[in-house]
């Protein structure tokens, strides 16, 4: 058994929920480490839909430990929301459930600035407006609050009416910052804490101590590496670390702990909000692609914007994560395609391009470069055999491992944690994953 690291391979949205799902089975301890609540993690078990915003997904398993690294920003209402909904499942959380006092609040004035930002920009990065951005600013300015600081509660009351006083000096003309009430916020919090105080913990000496126990942790990322602040699409980006690198910031584990990165990509390409897409289909195939692999966001129903596999920017996301293997989701979305098409390279001002630029401005005028290949017509819903999927999805696997010289370790054919061909190897064999 090993401590993996799950993490996004395109824009989020991957299916990293139904993954981190399905191999928490084998593990001891769950932790997540980075991002907010506006990263849904859909779940599928048996005829029920879970969406999970916060906890992380392998809470559903009974018995394993899930922990809230000091990476991610917690708006505590919509937590606490969360953890009634999986009480009112019998979810338990004493003894199974801990989060980082180091990790920041998502406080009501970053809602209100997240909002306010996206309304008067030039270019819209497309938020979902839940204050994440702006938790982060905060956090890298050095004023932002800890969920800890709820400890002291005069502390607390300081440090928010400071910060309030400040955005109100920032943005005077912003009405909404002017209605919010220290009070209010300070008494809503305290409340709060006191539901959860309990599981408050320095998680990485929890984490520490839990790995040199034997037990084993699947680390979970939210987002995506095309979206991670420093190497994604910069600025349509998310406010993180949500490559690889961001398990060990975020969590207070050190990179010797770990022993394999499982990265996740759909068998097509999705992006929510702004930002260049070279392969996105704005035709009805791509309409009809979003409806059969219902893509909607999770968090917000916004529908996700949908294109072609692309093999340039999954060859980037296993340089910078250093993908030992890929997870290959919604390979049923395409069973009734013909004729495919694969992005290997973009065409810029006349040049060919292989490596996936850094800059946006150029990502934007990239044309892709398609090979064609031939659909397979055939229902592939629900298979858990490689050997009985149609020859021609299966060559259509192999070409894509080929392309970006990584193997695939999980199929997964439909959205429950059953639906998905796990394939025996070395490498799924040292992870104890098979």
């Amino acid at each position: 058994m090993a401590n993996l690291i799950v993490v996004g391979a395109q824009w989020g949205d991957e299916g990293k929920g139904k993954v981190v799902d399905i191999l928490s089975e084998r593990f001891d301890v769950v932790a997540r480490y980075q991002g907010g609540n506006t990263a849904g993690h859909t779940v599928v078990v048996g005829e029920d839909k879970i969406v999970l915003h916060l906890v992380p997904s392998g809470i559903l398993r009974k018995g394993k430990i899930c922990v809230l690294g000091n990476g991610v920003v917690i708006d505590l209402g919509e937590l606490i929301h969360e953890m009634d909904q999986l009480e009112r499942l019998h979810v338990r959380f004493e003894d199974h459930f801990f989060i980082s006092r180091r990790a920041h609040l998502v406080l009501p004035y970053h809602k209100v600035l997240d909002v306010a930002h996206e309304e008067r920009a030039a270019k819209k990065i497309g938020t979902t407006g839940r204050g994440i951005g702006p938790a982060y600013v905060d956090k890298m300015a050095r004023v932002g609050i800890r969920i800890g600081d709820l400890h002291e509660p005069g502390l607390f009351r300081d440090r928010l009416q400071h910060n309030l006083l400040e955005k109100r000096a920032q943005f005077p003309e912003n009405p909404a910052l002017a209605t919010l009430d220290v009070e209010q916020i300070f008494g809503g919090h305290r409340k709060h804490y006191e539901r959860i105080r309990g599981f408050l913990v320095d998680s990485a000496q929890i984490l520490d101590r839990l790995i040199r126990e034997g037990k084993h942790v699947l680390f979970e990322g939210a987002q995506g590496t095309l979206l991670d602040v420093d190497l994604g699409t910069y600025p349509y980006v998310t406010s993180s670390s949500a490559t690889a690198g961001g398990a060990c910031t975020g969590t207070g584990v050190s990179p010797k702990r770990i022993d394999g990165i499982l990265g996740i990509s759909k068998a097509y390409t999705t992006r929510v909000g702004e930002g260049p897409f070279p392969t996105e289909l704005t035709d009805a195939l791509g309409e009809s692609v979003r409806i059969r692999g219902q893509e909607f966001g999770a968090t917000t129903g916004r529908p996700r914007r949908t294109g072609w596999f692309d093999a340039v920017g999954i060859r980037y996301a296993a340089r910078v994560n250093g993908l030992d293997a890929l997870a290959l989701m919604k390979l049923d979305v395409l069973d009734e395609l013909d004729p495919i098409q694969v992005c290997t390279a973009y065409r810029y001002r006349g040049d060919l391009l292989t490596e996936f630029p850094n800059e946006s401005n150029i990502l934007a005028e990239c044309q892709p470069v398609y090979e064609t290949l031939p659909g397979w017509r055939q229902s592939t819903v629900g298979t858990l055999e490689e050997a009985k999927l149609p020859p021609a999805c299966r060559s259509y696997i192999r070409h894509l491992e080929t392309l970006v010289g990584v193997p695939m370790a999980l199929i997964s054919t439909g959205p429950r944690r059953d639906q998905t061909i796990i394939r025996p190897g070395p490498l799924l064999d040292s992870w104890g994953l098979v």
